[in-house]
């Protein structure tokens, strides 16, 4: 019998060596031998065998001796794990190697040194378990990687603790919670060429939205130096959203981007000994993104080629977890790890599963008899749960510092630290939430949350100062991108609806967004749509400034106010690309979400009073007696104040319909009073480059002012369609404030006068070929009042996406009957 090779080139093996190789080795070496021509690089270098793993065991003689230690393992004792852990990875770091394999290793990088013109040159040293990188099971992160490993005795020491880390306290009690069999798992160790990403950037990016499962994107982030602090999640990392289907069709499709903090990065050591270490990254560096908006494209292509190959491969949707790096030196990009994603790729896409807190939301006021729960601390939001519990803060398992001891960490407790590292899942299995100061989406915290299905919030920057062991608290991630940490134990429920059980309908029915973060959750239920996409969320939560005070400020001599607009556009060229830019991004991943279906986004309505509330807003807006009915809306755009912050909204629009490519996005005028009011915005968007019909671009008009209905006809001949403003048209139909308790009684859509408003407005638009839809909040509030729209013949309904359900349920009731009346007719 011939003996099995232990050493392979990387460009030798491919995924059918997974058995010989490991899952990592596997990949690195299907990507090298095949997608090089789409512009794919991986950094060469070879591979030390799983035949070489079981040869060591043998020639030291560990088998029974290792079988033995972890005969006496109990998962549920942090110490005892510890214990077997270290006693078997001793026993390996103290073996030595047979010696055709230690030769070989040594022959393999001097050919390999000599190939980049070195002595000794510098390698990365990684573990690649047979059992890692599964469909359904993820082992990343289990096993040991080696950075900046140089000479021989130093690589002979890095693989040989990288057999060692088969054992570590991580992935003993991994495979154990699976059911593998410890003794079934061979390891395999990849050697391969740095990417000197220690003087560029390096990341993870997942080709899939790793918090809602949306497919059409590709999640990037990124830090300065070696991508072991994005992983760790020792660092806050940038982050880029890029939508996959126009990256296809040649647009700068990156529909997001956040600045990080990076305050460290990891780079060469420059101590003997010490191959690595972390340093304080430049403050001016801090303040820029990692990589340059192409270096982040080039990224997503990179992502988006090798999924679409290890799709068409597999014969299935294979979204995949990608490691990268940019060589600060030649500036070129790599990959150096792919595997499958593994959490949303197998949950199925026909239940959704919602969990829903029993208070109202902080700001809203309180319900009779409710606890408005007074918010802590946020982050960023891992998955979409809410987990509570009493507060362990720890700083190390073993109680270092001050904080509490692994052994005291009970089934249930929210788990509080710095940052998290493979030898703290055990006790993270055990959490009924994690929160951390550090970190990212795809930190080890974020990855590990995911997989046990423990609701996370990471990045929080000060949750160890702010919680105390003890202290009861919630955590949800419900609520969008931003997770927040709750006083106090808050009741949720869970609801669960087979999106298969839903009844058709032949009327529209499409959907309310104002949040972008919440947009790739909503995506996948069933809709045409969105029919009201509102300005006023996306500027009052991600610019906070007026858009006046933006352009003006240092006009004004106010120099606390300077002072807070230079922290807010930290990354951005200037004032105006920030407001351009961070409109444009919540527009745009809204109109990713819903591609290529239609999103009708409507112009900022702020009032005054409200636009006072924004950051700089006391310096340009006017006391009003009535800001409902004063100077909002279609007045505002073409006003000689206004007009220069109406074309930073114009410029948004364009940017993400011809550079991101969302063509599918149509722009609404709201309260809009007369004729000459709609010529003059039309004039005033045309002068900033928007133009009704140029490129296909449609131009919706709010109906929500009587005279919107009486002159329908006439407005109709300068815009493609009517979206009703119920809550408006009420208010101006019957005469009465709906911001006023004293009259709230008779406010009610479903009154005979709106009514007949609607009417005639469904009416003159069908005899004009106008298209008219509702985006107001009756539907959502009355599903009788959707009932009546359906009945009238409405093109579309609009509602919010928490009464989706029961409104489909309506319509379809009455398209039943309206079914059964005309069948009737015909036959009588």
């Amino acid at each position: 019998m011939s003996t099995p090779p232990y050493l392979k080139w990387l460009h030798e093996v491919e995924l059918s060596d997974i058995d010989t190789v490991g899952g990592k080795n596997a990949s690195l070496g299907e990507m090298i031998r095949n997608l090089k021509e789409l512009g794919v690089q991986v950094p060469g270098g070879f591979v030390v065998t799983v035949a070489s793993y079981h040869a060591f065991i043998q020639h030291n003689e560990l088998d029974q001796k290792i079988r033995d230690i972890v005969a006496k393992l109990d998962t549920d004792d942090v110490e005892n794990v510890r214990r077997t852990g270290l006693a078997v990875r001793t026993l390996i770091k103290n073996g030595k190697f047979p010696e055709p394999i230690w030769k070989g290793i040594l022959e393999r990088y001097d050919e390999m040194s000599k190939q980049y013109g070195q002595e000794h040159t510098d390698v990365a040293v990684r573990s690649s378990a047979t059992a890692e990188d599964l469909p359904d099971a993820s082992f990343a992160g289990q096993q040991e990687t080696y950075l900046n490993v140089r000479g021989p005795q130093d690589l002979i020491s890095a693989v040989r603790n990288c057999f060692a880390s088969l054992f570590t306290d991580r992935a003993i009690v991994y495979r154990q919670s699976l059911g593998y069999d410890h003794f079934q798992v061979g390891l395999s160790v990849g050697v391969q060429k740095m990417v000197r990403s220690d003087l560029g950037a390096s990341g993870v990016a997942f080709s899939i939205d790793t918090e809602s499962g949306f497919k059409d994107v590709v999640v990037i982030n990124g830090s300065y130096g070696l991508g072991e602090m994005v992983v760790q999640g020792a660092v806050s990392p940038d982050e880029f959203i890029v939508f996959k289907p126009t990256l296809a069709e040649g647009f700068s499709s990156i529909i997001e981007k956040k600045l990080g903090n990076k305050d460290r990065k990891m780079i060469y050591g420059v101590e003997p000994g010490k191959p690595t270490q972390i340093i304080p990254t430049e403050r001016p560096m801090r303040n820029r993104f990692c990589i340059t908006d192409e270096q982040a494209l080039e990224v997503a292509r990179s992502v988006a080629a090798i999924e679409k190959y290890y799709t068409d491969k597999k014969g299935h949707w294979s979204p995949m977890d990608v490691e990268w790096a940019v060589d600060g030196l030649s500036k070129q990009l790599f990959i150096l790890q792919a595997r499958p994603e593994t959490i949303h790729s197998q949950k199925d896409k026909d239940v959704v599963v919602e969990y829903k807190l029993d208070h109202p939301k902080p700001g809203n006021g309180s319900m009779d008899g409710a606890v408005d729960y007074k918010t802590i601390t946020t982050g960023i939001a891992i998955g979409d749960r809410v987990g509570a519990g009493k507060v362990r803060v720890m700083f190390a398992l073993d109680g270092r510092d001050g904080s509490t001891d692994g052994k005291d960490f009970q089934t249930g407790d929210v788990l509080v630290t710095d940052m998290t590292d493979p030898d703290w899942e055990p006790i993270m299995k055990k959490a009924a939430a994690i929160i951390t100061n550090k970190g990212g989406r795809t930190c080890h915290a974020a990855i590990v949350a995911r997989e046990m299905g423990v609701p996370a919030i990471v990045g929080c920057g000060n949750a160890t100062d702010l919680l105390e062991t003890g202290m009861e608290v919630t955590a949800s991630c419900c609520e969008g991108d931003t997770g927040v940490i709750y006083h106090g134990q808050i009741p949720f429920r869970v609801e669960e609806t087979r999106l298969d059980d839903l009844p058709d309908v032949r009327t529209p029915i499409m959907l309310n967004v104002a949040s972008p973060d919440l947009a790739f959750k909503f995506a996948h239920l069933p809709n045409a749509g969105v029919g009201l996409a509102r300005e006023e969320f996306i500027i009052n939560n991600y610019i906070q400034a007026h858009p006046l005070a933006l352009l003006q400020h240092k006009e004004l001599g106010d120099v606390n106010l300077s002072g807070k607009i230079s922290y807010l556009i930290t990354g951005y060229e200037d004032e105006e690309t920030f407001f351009v830019k961070r409109l444009s991004y919540g527009i745009a991943k809204i109109a990713a979400a819903f591609h290529p279906n239609k999103v009708i986004v409507r112009f900022s309505d702020f009032k005054s009073n409200e636009y006072r509330n924004l950051l700089g807003g006391e310096h340009f807006e006017p006391h009003e007696e009535n800001p409902m009915i004063g100077w909002r809306g279609a007045s505002r755009y073409y006003s000689d104040t206004y007009k220069e912050a109406f074309g930073l909204e114009c410029k948004a629009i364009r940017r993400v319909r011809e550079k991101m490519g969302l063509k599918n996005v149509v722009v609404m005028i709201p309260f809009c009073r007369t004729i000459e009011e709609l010529k003059k915005v039309e004039g005033v968007m045309k002068e900033y480059g928007l133009e009704r019909g140029k490129e296909g671009l449609e131009l919706y008009l709010m109906a929500e002012i009587p005279s919107n209905i009486i002159l329908a006809e006439e407005f109709a001949q300068h815009i493609d369609g009517f979206s009703i403003g119920s809550n408006d048209l009420t208010q101006l139909t019957l005469g009465l404030d709906r911001d006023s308790s004293l009259v709230a009684h008779i406010y009610d859509e479903r009154n005979e006068a709106v009514k007949r408003m609607l009417r005639m407005l469904i009416e003159t638009a069908k005899r004009t070929g106008t298209k008219v839809g509702i985006c107001g909040q009756g539907p959502s509030d009355h599903p009788d009042f959707a009932q009546f729209l359906v009945e009238l013949g409405i093109d579309s309904i609009s509602v919010t996406p928490d009464s989706l359900l029961k409104t489909r349920k309506a319509i379809a009731e009455v398209e039943k009957t309206i079914a059964q009346k005309s069948a009737a007719k015909a036959t009588a």
